[in-house]
């Protein structure tokens, strides 16, 4: 390997080296890191010992003739039970004797495990490190009696008289009782003295300590068939397992120590699972708690039906069971108690759903309702009136075999043509080519979509009433019953609506075999009835279509390593030696077929070993509880509902190909990356979890995500005088692409503003409209706020209950985060110089912003019309302090006493000309005298005051008054009511250009967006008011982007165009920061555009960023689940085992044909890290 990609590094390699005797011994340090007495070494060979000393003792006796064999095993039973509780107690004692002494943490963690200091051979350093105990005392006490139970059972399993005679060879029987009492002193070790770690593990953190009885788990297995063959005479078949198992147990400890075995909780989840699905017709299930229940309730189902005196009632019992099963009832009766609950629950909300939403539940279940009892009237009656004795090519069994086999073809192809390719290598002449466009696709998807529904009805409504009655025709329903039948026809009635594709495919293979050889005499035909053969027909279909995935990821993997360049003369001999021993590597291939487990290339080289059998899922946490959230998280929220819908109608059309549980898909649109897993299928449902991988790539994420683009241009860009069935040119690639799907999500555009920010005459044009803009807002918040005024009067009067409710809007104060706070710190002078090529100018968020911003952390500051907002009856209003938001400035009164203030109108010292001009009035904290007057009136210049009457007369408010234009136009004349607005829209002018008020920069544009003020004399009357503060904010940036449009549209030719810009910037847009948390809010609640100014320091130049809501085309493709599965058990042996957590390690790098290092990004946390992870979802596939 390169030098810059290791396989491990030289410590790894060196901790590798230690750790790995340690798991083959099972748990015995012999190699530690310094240098140890001699007695730690002694001590540990003794204590590994033991269970063979307290063995070989009653096997001495035993084979003296003075005791009897069952008396041997009680005695060394009895001897192993009192010394295991002897040295946990040993281990308890020594740990509360020893001293608890607090070390310094080292940065070397892995080092620590070898830093010891002995005193003596007994001392209570030394009996911790050699026992290090348990943490519960319940498994002190639980762990000794299973220790003293496998000795004793060892002792008579491992007994030499036995073994002679189960042989017949003396030299046979002394090398297993030698090298099968290793493997159960590798056994009692791990348990009681030292737990080894074992390099097939599943949890990241071993809480209840259930590792130490992996190793008893699988001694008590082959004991168990041991006693049975004592116990159980005449059995031919339990005596030749005997004798195998008795030669592979002395292989147990290299079985361990390549991690083949499962430890006990992911044998536990795999084997319900693959019983379940196998066994009883089921599906694998999106949680663990879900598994658990299925596989109680299914073989319940199983065991009930074979205690059913009636053939009816059997036939009956399989069949509605079968299909209750297949459905999902536990979303069926979340939805129902949903609707009862808000049935009783009188809301008078109207923001809640309505009827509609019942009607379809109720719709849904009536349908249903109908499916059960057609199914049950059809297997009735056919079962009672048609049932023949025996199959033959004129009977009705015979008949519908026919009609399935039909079916099975034409569904065949309906599937393969919503596809972009057909068997993954011929391009569909039926697809469309070169679509860009949601409208152009969906024009020629059109028809791909009647075929869909075809598709839909054949595959939900026909094949399976065409399955019950093959099944209910059966003969075997007529004899007797007897387990293979319960058991056979109980999984066949299941899988008929469970997985119907599969199922139709074997019924039509169990039908064309039984009609060509019927003829024939074979025990196929006279010893297995039709639910066992297709039983056996579903396990040969899935273990060949493992079998084909894993050959096609083993080839990958060669060619992966035999073509790059750089790693290639390291790679040749792994390759060679895959060739020409290539028959073991189909061994390899074929006995993880057969466990259904992942096949794991060693570092992801040619180097195949037998990965342990696990869930579907791979991962022992509940699917979506863990990401690695970040500021791209939001993005994949906001997709996500979008998404599902249009996954609903490419997996109910066929066009992901066959829906199986484990299936991977990869979905693509510009930088985002969505990783679908199917976890659970049912009738007319699927589970599925969504995840997002993060956008800002590295070399090796970009190098994937380009080969990625590369297979999907392919596929998809196609030109329309194209070749009409081209060859997948990526055929090698774990990635085959299926389909695309059209999805509302936002799609990123990034301009470079050189020309238009740095503009001089558009600077200059700059300054005048942010004027106008400062109008604008400041009329338009207090219009607002004069609305909402009259509308919280009117509902005092007429409702008190709303009492209660405005406080709680306008006077509880949210917290928000710092990051959330805009900073209103001026910084030095030295920051308001221009050079901002360095560093691109950024909000300050030290200990001084922190210190000016104690008071304002308490308040809320949305902008007002932004996309926060509280809904009070049927406004909406944003969220503003008590104080600035109510108290307007009235004519006439004297002063007010303070503290009643909260109760009374805000009072100024002058007159409106207009007695309605209050309505519009400005609050009296904004007025303010901090510039001087002659600076006031050369400022009041600049004011706009056509504007401003423009503004005011194309206000939409005052729904209580008559005249609504007169009033406006006696409001647009008030000169007092001018001066106030010029006196607050000058002063915030003056705030944002600060002191030498000259033509503004670049760098100064991009400080004040980024809301940083210059310093002014103005600076703390403006930051003491936040709401002010934030809607001057609001203007600047409106007003940049006002200057990119006219730059890029035109100049604004009057009023009228000015004020519709102005109109959807606040209707349609946020303008802020990407870092701002409203951006987040704004993505959430799909604001149809967004826009952010920012600064490239590398390339020294400013950007926009504009994102646009819109519905675009989101590439998918079929990923190789034998390829995940395998990179994904090698990613948990290399950090879990090997804790290979190097950055630049050989496993994570890019690699274009196996997709590396996406994959290591898509496994759960804490091993890969999305930034986004779905809890299951729940896919309608009707």
């Amino acid at each position: 390997m390169s030098s810059d990609a290791p396989l491990l590094n030289d410590y790894k390699k060196d901790f590798f080296l230690k750790r790995f005797p340690q798991t083959v011994l099972g748990g015995p340090r012999l190699k530690l890191g310094h240098c140890a007495p001699p007695y730690v070494y002694i001590n540990q060979i003794i204590l590994f010992l033991m269970p063979w000393v307290l063995g070989g003792t009653g096997t001495f006796l035993y084979q003296l003739g003075i005791l009897e064999d069952y008396y041997t095993a009680a005695l060394s039973g009895g001897l192993m039970i009192f010394t295991a509780f002897v040295i946990q107690l040993t281990s308890l004692y020594a740990r509360n004797k020893s001293a608890t002494v607090k070390r310094m943490l080292s940065t070397d963690i892995l080092a620590e495990e070898d830093e010891h200091e002995f005193t003596s051979c007994a001392g209570a350093e030394t009996i911790k490190f050699l026992i290090p105990g348990k943490k519960y005392i319940a498994n002190m006490v639980f762990h000794s009696v299973l220790a003293g139970l496998m000795c004793g059972l060892g002792t008579w399993y491992l007994l030499p008289n036995r073994m002679i005679l189960l042989y017949g060879s003396t030299g046979g029987a002394v090398l297993l009782f030698f090298f099968g009492w290793m493997t159960l002193c590798t056994g009692e070790y791990s348990l009681i003295v030292n737990t080894a770690v074992e390099t097939a593990t599943f949890q990241t953190q071993d809480t209840y300590e259930i590792i130490p009885l992996m190793r008893p788990l699988y001694i008590f297995l082959f004991l168990s068939i041991d006693l049975a063959y004592r116990f159980m005479v005449n059995i031919p078949a339990l005596e030749q397992m005997n004798q195998i198992l008795h030669i592979l147990f002395i292989f147990l400890p290299f079985l361990w120590a390549l991690g083949v075995l499962p430890p006990p909780d992911a044998l536990f989840l795999w084997a319900m699972e693959q019983i379940l699905e196998f066994g009883l017709g089921g599906s694998p299930m999106s949680t663990h708690i879900r598994l658990l229940i299925m596989f109680i309730i299914s073989s319940g189902t199983a065991v009930t039906s074979y205690f059913i005196p009636s053939n009816v009632g059997v036939v009956l019992f399989m069949t509605g069971l079968g299909f209750l099963l297949s459905l999902n009832l536990s979303e069926m009766g979340f939805v129902f108690q949903h609707s009862v609950t808000r049935h009783r629950v009188e809301t008078k909300s109207k923001a809640l759903p309505t009827g509609s939403e019942k009607h379809f539940t109720w719709k849904e279940c009536l349908f249903y309702v109908i499916i059960l009892l057609l199914a049950l009237l059809e297997s009735v009656l056919l079962h009672h009136f048609a049932c023949c004795s025996q199959i033959s090519k004129n009977s009705p069994q015979a008949i519908v075999g026919y009609i399935l086999m039909i079916l099975l073809i034409i569904l065949w192809i309906l599937r393969e043509i919503q596809s972009v390719y057909i068997f993954g290598i011929f391009r569909n002449p039926f697809y469309p080519k070169d679509v860009h466009t949601v409208p152009l696709f969906l024009e020629k998807q059109a028809r791909l979509m009647k075929i869909g529904v075809v598709r839909r009805t054949l595959l939900n409504l026909v094949s399976p009433f065409a399955m019950i009655a093959f099944l209910s025709l059966d003969s075997a329903l007529q004899e007797l019953h007897s387990v293979s039948v319960s058991l056979g026809f109980t999984r066949a009635f299941r899988m008929v609506w469970q997985n119907t594709e599969n199922a139709l495919l074997e019924t039509v293979t169990v039908a064309a075999v039984h009609l060509l050889t019927s003829s024939v005499h074979t025990r196929w035909n006279r010893s297995l009835n039709t639910g066992l053969r297709l039983l056996l027909v579903g396990i040969m279909r899935d273990r060949l279509i493992q079998f084909i995935s894993k050959l096609q990821f083993a080839v990958a993997i060669l060619l992966a390593s035999w073509t790059e360049e750089k790693r290639r003369k390291s790679t040749t001999t792994l390759c060679i030696l895959n060739m020409v021993f290539s028959p073991f590597v189909l061994v390899s291939i074929i006995f993880s077929t057969l466990l259904s487990s992942p096949l794991l290339p060693l570092f992801t080289l040619p180097l195949f070993l037998v990965g342990f059998p696990r869930p579907i899922q791979s991962w022992p946490g509940v699917v979506g509880t863990a990401a690695c959230v970040c500021a791209d998280t939001v993005y994949y929220y906001q997709m996500i509902p979008g998404l599902t819908a249009a996954l609903q109608s490419a997996m109910a059309a066929g066009g992901l190909g066959l829906l199986l549980p484990g299936s991977h898909y990869l979905g693509r649109f510009q930088d985002r990356l969505i990783w679908i897993m199917i976890l659970e299928h049912g009738y007319t449902y699927c589970y599925i979890n969504i995840k997002g991988l993060e956008l800002q790539e590295t070399s090796c994420h970009t190098a994937e995500a380009g080969r990625v683009d590369e297979v999907f241009e392919g596929a998809f860009a196609q030109e329309e005088y194209a070749k009409i069935c081209s060859i997948n040119g990526h055929f090698g690639n774990v990635l085959t692409p299926c389909t695309v799907l059209p999805v509302k999500l936002y799609s990123d555009a990034r301009n470079v503003l050189s020309g238009i920010i740095d503009s001089h005459d558009n600077l200059i044009e700059f300054k005048g409209d942010l004027v106008k803009v400062l109008v604008w807002i400041l009329i338009h918040y207090c219009s607002r706020r004069s609305s909402m005024q009259e509308h919280v009067h009117k509902t005092e009067n007429e409702e008190k209950a709303s009492l209660g409710i405005l406080p709680t809007l306008n006077t509880s104060p949210q917290n928000e985060s710092p990051e959330d706070t805009v900073s209103l710190n001026s910084g030095t002078l030295d920051d308001w110089s221009d050079d901002v090529l360095g560093d691109e100018p950024t909000t300050k968020k030290g200990n001084e912003e922190k210190h000016q911003l104690k008071v304002l952390q308490s308040i809320n500051l949305p902008l007002p019309g932004s996309v926060e907002s509280q809904v009070v009856g049927d406004h909406s209003i944003g969220k503003v302090p008590e104080n600035s938001f109510y108290k307007a400035v009235i004519l006439g009164y004297p002063a007010i006493d303070k503290g009643k203030q909260e109760d009374m109108a805000y009072i100024p010292l002058v007159e409106f000309s207009c007695s309605h001009s209050h309505l519009l009035s400005l609050p009296k904290e904004w007025t303010s005298d901090c510039l001087p007057k002659s600076k006031m009136r050369e400022m009041s210049l600049l004011f706009p005051e056509d504007w401003y009457q423009f503004v005011l007369r194309q206000l939409e408010c005052f729904p209580s008054e008559e005249n609504v234009p007169d009033v406006l136009e006696e409001i647009a004349n008030d000169r007092v009511l001018k001066d106030f607005y010029a006196h607050a829209v000058m002063t915030c002018y003056f705030s944002l250009f600060g002191v030498c008020n000259l033509d503004p920069t670049p760098g100064h544009i991009l400080k004040v967006y980024s809301g940083v003020l210059p310093w002014s004399v103005a600076f703390d009357w403006l930051t003491e008011k936040p709401e002010l503060f934030q809607l001057a904010l609001k203007a600047f940036r409106y007003t940049l982007k006002l200057m990119v449009d006219k730059a890029s549209l035109g100049p604004i030719e009057d009023f009228k165009e000015l004020t519709n810009y102005l109109e959807e910037y606040e209707s349609d847009w946020y303008i802020g920061l990407v870092s701002d948390e409203k951006w987040k809010e704004a993505i959430l609640q799909e604001k149809p555009y967004l826009f952010s100014l920012g600064y490239d320091p590398d390339m020294g130049v400013y950007t926009g960023r504009v994102l646009t809501l819109q519905e675009l085309l989101i590439q998918v493709g079929k990923l190789n689940a034998e390829a995940v599965r395998g990179q994904w058990a090698n990613l948990s042996w290399e950090l879990l085992y090997a804790t290979n957590d190097d950055e630049e390690r050989y496993s994570i790098q890019a690699h274009p044909l196996l997709l590396r290092n996406l994959t290591v990004q898509a496994a759960d946390p804490p091993l890969g890290y999305p930034v986004y992870s779905s809890k299951p979802l729940h896919i309608h596939l009707y």
